[in-house]
């Protein structure tokens, strides 16, 4: 079978350069080309330490993609861009593997019909860390039994959304199965509509932590009757991240339309 040929959207920044290394290092793929709007023209291998790697930072990513012929292309930039390089991305015959936060509702669906309309599959996903999506199903089956829940996520402090999309889509995963179980979760008597209460979420309060120090944390804490569990997971680096990136790169050849998130990746 012929390597996977990928782009990397963002090559310069922090996550893009752990990407390009880890595509090249996978025997099934072939970095072709890298993107960053910030280092167009410097060598990727003064970046990220490859050897042997003859590419340079390509500014223009319409360029990039059809220059390179590529199948996959993977956008860590700023929320600002994501459903523009979304678009140019499916426009040049790609298929975007996204780890760009900032998505709405509205941007996915109108991600999923450019998807539809190219015949092209495509994985957008809040976190790429499997124990992550672990975390969060774990939280799901949890939230059935013990429906009381609060969310604490800790993140760097130049992290620009708040909530963290995990958070939000833990909360969501949440609030899907306690509708499901027919449960409603008691409303704490004190402190009320506190700003100290944190972000509601369908009666699941979200708190944010920014901090220097800090990579990418996440407590979901259930409390019951006597009781407390506590289901945690910790990015201790950005490498945690690469075996999620390669499988959505890999599963995302034979999608026909948008996947959100990577816990249908697992099954």
């Amino acid at each position: 079978m012929a390597a996977i040929k990928v782009t990397v959207v963002g090559a310069a920044g922090r996550m893009g350069r752990e990407v390009c290394k880890a595509v090249a290092g996978a025997r099934d793929m072939d970095l072709v080309a890298a993107v960053d709007v910030q280092c167009a023209g410097e060598p990727v291998s003064a970046l990220t330490g490859l050897q042997g790697c003859d590419l340079t930072i390509s500014r223009s990513l319409p360029q990039a993609v059809e220059r390179s012929k590529c199948h996959v292309a993977v956008d860590f930039t700023q929320p600002y861009s994501r459903l523009t390089n979304f678009k140019a991305i499916v426009a040049g015959g790609a298929r975007p593997v996204i780890g760009t936060t900032g998505w709405t509702q509205a941007d996915i669906e109108e991600a999923r019909r450019t998807c539809e309309q190219a015949g092209l599959g495509a994985v957008i996903a809040p976190n790429f860390a499997i124990g992550a999506v672990l975390m969060m199903r774990f939280a799901a089956v949890a939230a059935r039994h013990m429906p009381s829940v609060e969310i604490i996520e800790l993140h760097h402090d130049q992290k620009l959304d708040a909530p963290s999309g995990t958070a939000n889509q833990t909360a969501q995963l949440v609030a899907l199965e306690r509708r499901a179980a027919g449960i409603l979760a008691s409303t704490p008597d004190g402190a009320g509509d506190s700003p100290a209460r944190g972000l509601e979420y369908e009666g699941i309060r979200i708190h944010s932590v920014r901090l220097p120090g800090l990579l990418a944390h996440q407590e979901v804490l259930f409390g019951g009757l006597g009781q407390t569990l506590s289901v945690r997971h910790d990015s201790l680096s950005r490498e945690c991240f690469m075996p999620g990136v390669l499988l959505a790169c890999r599963k995302v050849m034979d999608l026909d339309g948008l996947v959100w998130g990577l816990d249908a990746l697992l099954d």
